[in-house]
């Protein structure tokens, strides 16, 4: 067996300084909340962060911008934490906004092996800025944008057997299943760990091949 099941504090040690952390979640969904809070204890800073958003003030991914872990954040949704905009305007964080669907589609082709992909969303706007803009045969101008990879991915999962192969519930797939395969190192923390045999073989999202560590409950 690969896959090594330990707690949060073990598995977060292997994040280093510096390093990029896709962290998956949507609102309170699929949040893996035990990895976050791991990773504010273990007092790793200059972290770039990929993630839908960054939390609330002092609350899950907040938490580390106000501890001064977070240098840089990629995502779509940040004005649930006024702290992310004061950060930026202070000079302490480094902002970049993606559309939903884009941050989706990035991650998604980093874990496909597709450096870059163009789309119409965003063209013509203030994020179209430093960006090259193609039209196509159909006329619409498009944006390429470059794929998004991590050093680690903390995700969340409901349900890992033994050999790490994972199962999620309803929004808990949100961007947890790409950001799985876009990073090197994937340490996801489950709801409950089964045998090997008893996760139904169409249920599993993430096969273990792509799991690091389990952390459990």
């Amino acid at each position: 067996m690969d896959t090594v099941f330990e707690d949060a504090k073990t598995a977060i040690a292997q994040v280093r300084d510096g390093d990029t952390v896709m962290v998956g979640g949507f609102g309170p969904a699929g949040l893996p909340v035990r990895l976050i809070d791991a990773l504010l204890d273990s007092g790793r800073r200059d972290l770039t962060i990929v993630s839908n958003n960054l939390g609330q003030p002092g609350l899950g991914l907040g938490a580390l911008l106000r501890a001064g872990q977070v240098r840089r954040v990629i995502g779509s949704f940040f004005s649930g934490n006024p702290e992310v905009a004061a950060a930026q305007r202070d000079g302490h964080l480094e902002v970049t906004l993606l559309p939903q669907g884009t941050l989706a589609e990035a991650i998604r082709a980093g874990g496909a092996g597709i450096p870059a992909f163009y789309t119409p969303t965003g063209a013509g706007t203030v994020l179209a800025k430093g960006k090259e803009t193609r039209v196509f045969e159909d006329g619409r101008a498009y944006l390429l944008e470059r794929a998004l990879h991590a050093d680690v991915a903390l995700i969340h999962a409901h349900q890992a057997d033994r050999l790490g192969n994972l199962t999620y519930r309803g929004a808990g797939h949100n961007f947890n299943t790409a950001m799985a395969t876009a990073a090197r190192l994937v340490l996801a923390e489950v709801d409950e760990v089964v045998e090997v045999g008893e996760l139904p073989p169409a249920e599993i999202t993430t096969p273990h091949l792509y799991v690091d560590a389990v952390v459990v409950p």
